[in-house]
């Protein structure tokens, strides 16, 4: 259905008890209540939460609904959800509807089976959810979803919210502190903002059902490349196809009745691959939207008779698919922190959080790297569409040589642009329009932000976000301690700058991250190039990084260790999985198939005994014996290798990596040569050739 301009504004939102739809059914008294917990970060009168809770039930049973659900992000990556009835018993067998401030503020799912990393044993099934007022309820399928957090019956957390939200108050007071400083007495609170990128695959949902790989992994494991790829650059940007518009449309639609940002809609790289971009919000909600997006993509893909694939690396050989994190930070009057300014204050400002975002950056490599670590991510950091796996900030040539002058105490000046005054007398001026856009680098400065690029693209955002919260209030808490106490301020300011970007200059590089040369640089430089998973996880709990997060209270250190294990377990099992599904479909689909072709072959050859007409059959047979041997073989030495792994976590993580991942890419190796000797018609499922050009 076609959606007219006139009538966006008042779809938009549509689903959601947001802010006009609390003053339509809240009292005035409670709705500046549910404000001044909102802006002062206070907890909320249990009368009043009965208010809310009451006005929320009339707000959506009036929408058709009939169920509630907290709905809460566990460690699974994945959203959770557990729906119950606002049906109450009443006298004469009928029912009232109800719903309290005790069920919208508390409630109590079985947490048995959600990962914990140890943290409980299994039998340990009580856990928590607790109502996020910060974030809207939503309505979905005739049920109230109240977005919450998740924690265990001895206060662990088990979700990545709680964490998020900390970070995120941790980050706004020592901004906040950098602020005062500077004169700023009206600002309240400093918001981290994010914008993420979604990109994914669409491919039918015929072919879709026919891939045990697709089915049970996400990513085929198999599949020779099509005559054609992406090397036309031809989907690049160009004219959407009718189908695939008419996805665009239907998506656009149930998103912004949810009150999702959905703004930008293209075609990327490879064929089949698209992507969406939201509108900056806070982080809180852009995790919050991220997560109704990824499952709307999935259901609305459905209903028009394809598949959204958000695997990073559904198809070999072509692009994969990640996720951009536009990271920032704002005033809560809407003042971008990382935006240049026009005034002299402004824009010492500004150098001071830039060189707390390299310093932290540099410092925290290792864990930046880690929190994007996992299977599906391993098959595009460092590949042609993605950046590698080296961490680096690119500043674009003009930024960077402003902070090569701070660097050197020498003017600049850019005479073919304007330059704005910093305001403070050794410090140059900075140009505007003063960076250019870097695709290959992992965290790139693109004029008022910074976007993190190494994102999977089935990943939540909520763990590299809480990350880059973290990690900025740790400088911005290191600069304040260390510029309120200082005589001369401006001096401090200037020597503090200097100081920054001299130590920790070695994280900017603004080059092409896809050379060989740019590795060899990076390790002369000392950066860190954690190339797998298996490279990536142990680092999460270095001690510097547990310090990191103990000491802003954003995790203790045993929940630090949980999610470390977690994250390492996860890995072992999407292998696991992926493995097992290639035996499968070695034994019983690829060597079938090839089996009977090759008799097929020899049949077709012995009725023609004599005659030079046979060449191609015997020819095309041998090849094929030859490779099913070998592909068999292969199969044979993936299971024992599977069997043979060992209990520990941290060992079994390596010996997935450096095994059981190079048993499978062995396997698939013998088994796509099998795909080009065999009959198209014989072949056991849709090829590349088949899923990639459906339209």
């Amino acid at each position: 259905m076609e959606t007219k301009a006139t009538d966006l504004t008042e779809l938009f939102g549509s689903m959601v008890f947001n802010e006009d739809a609390m003053r339509q059914y809240l009292s005035s008294n409670s709705f500046s209540a549910w404000k001044e917990c909102i802006e002062s970060q206070t907890e909320l009168d249990l009368a009043i939460a009965n208010d809310i809770a009451d006005a929320m039930k009339h707000w959506a049973v009036e929408r058709g609904a009939t169920h509630f659900t907290h709905w809460f992000q566990p460690m699974t990556g994945y959203t959770a959800e557990k729906h119950d009835s606002f049906i109450t018993p009443a006298p004469g067998g009928k029912v009232l509807l109800e719903f309290s401030g005790k069920e919208l503020v508390r409630g109590e799912p079985d947490a048995s089976s959600f990962p914990s990393g140890g943290l409980r044993a299994t039998f340990e099934a009580r856990g928590y959810t607790a109502w996020d007022p910060t974030a809207y309820a939503f309505l979905r399928d005739n049920t109230l979803y109240i977005p919450t957090v998740f924690y265990s019956y001895s206060g662990q957390v088990l979700d990545k919210k709680t964490p998020l939200l900390r970070s995120m108050d941790e980050v706004s007071r020592q901004a906040v502190r950098i602020l005062r400083l500077f004169g700023d007495t009206a600002t309240k609170r400093v918001t981290a903002q994010v914008g993420p990128e979604q990109e994914y695959f669409l491919i039918d949902e015929k072919d879709f059902a026919k891939r045990m790989d697709l089915r049970m992994c996400g990513r085929t494991l198999f599949g020779a490349s099509a005559p054609k790829g992406q090397e036309l650059e031809d989907h690049y940007f160009g004219a959407i196809r009718p189908r695939v518009a008419a996805y665009m449309q239907d998506l656009d639609r149930e998103l912004w009745k949810l009150g999702v940002l959905s703004k930008t809609k293209h075609n990327e790289v490879a064929p089949c691959q698209h992507e969406m971009a939201p509108i900056y919000t806070d982080a809180n909600t852009a995790c919050d939207h991220n997560q109704i997006t990824m499952d709307v993509m999935k259901k609305v893909a459905r209903k028009h008779g394809l598949v959204c694939l958000l695997h990073e690396k559904p198809f070999a050989g072509i692009n994969g698919s990640g996720k951009h994190d536009n990271w920032s930070l704002a005033t809560d009057s809407g003042d971008n922190l990382f935006k240049p300014g026009s005034t002299p204050s402004q824009n010492a400002r500004f150098l001071l959080f830039l060189a707390a975002f390299v310093k932290g950056v540099d410092e925290y490599q290792d864990f930046l790297r880690a929190t994007v670590a996992f299977a599906g991510n391993d098959h595009r950091l460092g590949a042609q569409e993605a950046p590698p796996a080296v961490v680096s900030i690119f500043l674009g040539d003009e930024l960077t040589a402003v902070v090569e002058s701070i660097i050197h105490g020498t003017e600049y000046s850019d005479p073919g642009k304007k330059s704005l005054r910093v305001g403070v007398d050794v410090m140059p001026p900075i140009p505007q329009d003063n960076t250019d856009r870097n695709r290959t680098s992992p965290m790139a400065f693109t004029g008022n932000k910074f976007e993190f690029r190494m994102l999977g693209s089935s990943q939540s955002i909520a763990g590299p976000n809480i990350a880059l919260n973290t990690i900025m209030a740790e400088e911005l808490e290191q600069f304040a301690d260390e510029l309120e106490g200082a005589d001369d301020f401006n001096e401090a300011l200037a020597s503090l700058i200097r100081r920054v970007f001299t130590q920790h200059q070695r994280i900017i590089f603004n080059g092409n991250g896809y050379e060989d040369a740019w590795l060899q640089e990076a390790a002369r430089r000392g950066l860190s190039n954690l190339t797998s998973t298996a490279d990536a996880l142990p680092i999460y709990t270095a001690e510097k990084n547990v310090a990191l997060f103990t000491k802003h209270g954003i995790f203790t250190r045993e929940e630090m260790e949980a999610r470390r294990e977690i994250h390492m377990e996860n890995y072992c099992h999407v292998l696991s999985i992926e493995a097992n599904t290639m035996a499968d479909m070695i034994k019983r689909d690829i060597l079938p198939a090839a089996s009977a072709y090759a008799g097929e072959l020899a049949r077709r050859a012995l009725g023609r005994a004599g005659s030079s007409a046979c060449r191609y059959e015997t020819t095309i047979e041998g090849r094929i014996s030859e490779l099913t041997d070998g592909l068999l073989a292969a199969c044979e030495k993936l299971e024992a290798d599977l069997k043979g792994a060992p209990e520990a976590v941290e060992a079994r993580l390596t010996y997935f990596h450096a095994v059981v991942f190079e048993d499978m890419t062995a396997a698939r190796k013998l088994a796509d040569q099998l795909e080009t000797l065999v009959e198209r018609k014989a072949w056991p499922f849709p090829t590349y050739s088949d899923m990639l050009f459906y339209m």
